[in-house]
């Protein structure tokens, strides 16, 4: 199966293994958007918001290109700050276009709590609780 993996960029450094993982069980993976160069945003969005805002469309129309490329995607959720099962804007949009197109969609850990609870629950996805055997 190819899967896109989504995610905030806090959860990067998760991402190495999760993609060795599924890999070693036959899968495809694509990597986050950014995920080569995870600061550039940052960079982009101090020294010069217009640039940061094409930028940031850019990203937009390349993770729907992403999404419909795959059967799938995992969404890595996890524990940001004070929130937990963490899912921000783009990773949110990266679920609704996956739901759209009728992807499936795994979740690494429950549905968040919080404004877009209902919403995501109502995208069905399969929540593995860490287990990516039931990547399938």
């Amino acid at each position: 199966m190819k899967v896109f993996i989504c995610c905030s960029r806090s959860f990067y450094s998760k991402v190495g293994a999760i993609r060795k993982a599924l890999e070693e069980s036959g899968h495809q993976v694509t990597l986050p958007n950014s995920f080569d160069d995870p600061g550039r945003e940052d960079g982009l969005k101090a020294g010069n918001p217009e640039r940061h805002a094409a930028w940031k469309a850019e990203m937009l129309r390349e993770q729907e290109r992403k999404v419909r490329a795959n059967d799938a995607i995992l969404v890595i959720n996890e524990a940001k700050g004070d929130q937990e099962n963490y899912v921000g804007g783009a990773t949110f949009l990266e679920m609704f276009k996956a739901f759209e197109l009728g992807k499936k969609i795994f979740l690494w850990n429950d549905v968040p709590d919080g404004m877009l609870r209902d919403e995501i629950a109502g995208f069905a996805p399969v929540v593995i609780k860490r287990d990516l055997s039931l990547v399938r």
